[in-house]
């Protein structure tokens, strides 16, 4: 069976992030040396993608005795990892309330043993290979600011005392904000990503693992027992195959269960000190949150927030709107940092990790983390690591990506895809003939129609246009421009690629079409 896509036809060009801006994870830290496959040789698992999934899966099961080798189209956390806001919590975006509105008393214990469990693998993996990640055990905050938030509140509360994680009501939360009522989490944490997914891997390879950068896979198909997968680079056989990419490439049934989004972060200085000693979040629509990091010796206040689908929104804006919430309950001497990531929300609200459907057996992804990928990742590493080796886990069947959940998942399901539609019809008549290359500003980007043809152009900062066709390679939607990542980021399914096409995260596998001008 032959799992079609694009040869690369161009190594990609080396970058550390996803975006144009660095996120502090990026400062100090080198990459590891690139490895060359051995040619001939049949790895036990190929994984796929290098972010905090990839690379723990990798490590679990080499110390299990498997071969492994790990392919990146890129580097080590370039993608989610490498962007994350590196809060480690004992609760989730979808609340046990809602797990257990959705999958009943026990299927809300399942995720929150999951929760808990990926937290654990962290902290253990932190002290027993001694990682320097900045780790730190922190009080998480929650508090609710309407009448409103505090019913959901109220709710948060007691379905997280339901599935036995520890929480309790206060009146005393680090925050500026007033506020109606407010929960204490205890025993939360944060830590540098990059410096512990970098310890990790460099564990895996002390251990005859290997990894490969700038490698991207293209095509597979099985025969014998193994697969034969080809990349930009030489060929790779394994006896399994592990998507762990945050979203499988190419068009599967993830596409229409998981919807993309950004989230929006910025590390900044304050003029008071006044840092919070704690992990603060508040319960508005999308929520913010607080917490302090040091860099370099340096305190910043990391706040996020203001998450929006993939390509619908102005990330300028996003961004601006950040700024402005940050800077009116904190004395902001200045933003040092700024950077946004990309996640997938599941219809449902649970992840989606096992055996790929529509695939043949063995080739096993893990998706859906909604914006807990670094305790979620974390497990699902356990629950491929298990399914390989052949162990039964206790999640394999409340995480399955083959369940169905028609009743609990069907409004957002019936919404996610009528957003696609829309997308996928409405932006072919969204563009104006009026518009013209000529008006496009250096460093900028825009859909425009040129002599009847729709093209994807963007004027660098010497005045030369990079063109494109704005029509997806993944699912042939029209991509929208990010200004601030310098970006064609796809409204339907997540796709991203940089100003010279090439992709940069999501399902899609093929670069987008140069159009030569004639300039």
């Amino acid at each position: 069976m032959k799992n079609k896509a694009s040869d690369k036809k161009t190594v990609p060009t080396p970058a550390l992030r996803d975006g144009e801006h660095q996120s502090p994870w990026q400062t100090g830290i080198s990459l590891t040396e690139d490895q060359e496959a051995t040619i001939n040789t049949s790895y036990d698992v190929l994984i796929v993608g290098a972010g905090i999934t990839g690379i723990t899966t990798a490590l679990m099961l080499q110390k299990a005795g498997k071969q492994c080798v790990v392919a990146d189209s890129y580097v080590a956390g370039f993608g989610t990892t490498g962007g994350t806001s590196a809060h480690l919590n004992t609760f989730a975006d979808t609340t046990y309330a809602e797990a257990e509105s959705a999958f009943g008393k026990e299927g809300a214990q399942l995720f929150a043993d999951a929760i808990n469990e990926g937290f654990d693998i962290i902290n253990s993996n932190i002290k027993h290979y001694k990682i320097d990640c900045d780790y730190e055990t922190k009080t998480g905050f929650v508090y609710a600011e309407t009448d409103d938030e505090v019913k959901q509140l109220d709710d948060l509360y007691t379905g997280t005392q339901n599935v036995g994680v520890s929480i309790n009501y206060t009146d005393d939360v680090p925050t500026p904000v007033e506020y109606q009522k407010a929960v204490a989490l205890p025993d939360q944490a944060q830590f540098h990503p990059l410096k512990y997914l970098q310890a990790i891997q460099q564990q895996f390879i002390e251990l005859g693992g290997v990894v490969l950068n700038y490698t991207q896979v293209t095509e597979f198909e099985q025969s014998g027992g193994l697969f034969k997968v080809a990349t930009n680079n030489n060929p790779i056989s394994a006896r399994a195959i592990i998507y762990a990419t945050h979203m499988p490439p190419g068009v599967n049934v993830f596409n229409f269960r998981c919807a993309p989004y950004r989230s929006y972060v910025l590390g900044v200085k304050l003029t008071d000190d006044k840092y919070p000693d704690a992990l603060v979040y508040d319960m508005q629509e999308p929520y913010h949150y607080f917490r302090t990091h040091e860099i370099d010796g340096q305190k910043f206040l990391i706040a996020g927030g203001n998450d929006h689908k993939t390509g619908h929104e102005d990330a300028e804006k996003a961004f601006e709107d950040l700024e402005k919430y940050i800077r009116k309950y904190y004395n902001v001497s200045s933003v040092k940092y700024k950077w946004s990531s990309q996640y997938y929300v599941p219809v449902d609200g649970f992840p989606y990790i096992g055996q790929m459907p529509g695939e043949p057996q063995g080739v096993y992804c893990a998706t859906g983390y909604n914006g807990n990928g670094m305790m979620l990742g974390s497990i699902a590493a356990k629950i491929l690591s298990d399914l390989v080796i052949g162990d039964e886990g206790k999640y394999e069947k409340i995480f399955s990506p083959a369940r169905i959940k028609p009743i609990d998942g069907f409004t957002e399901f019936v919404k996610e895809n009528a957003d696609v539609a829309y997308h996928f019809i409405a932006d072919r008549f969204n563009i104006h003939e009026t518009d013209s290359l000529k008006r496009l500003k250096p460093d900028s980007g825009k859909v425009v129609e040129v002599n009847g043809q729709k093209i994807a152009a963007y004027r660098d900062g010497t005045g030369k246009i990079h063109a494109l066709s704005p029509v997806c390679t993944h699912a042939k939607c029209i991509v929208n421009w990010n200004q601030e990542e310098k970006s064609w980021d796809c409204p339907c399914h997540g796709a991203r690629f940089d100003i010279n096409g090439e992709v940069l995260t999501g399902p899609a596998r093929k670069e987008l079409q140069q159009i030569n001008l004639g300039e």
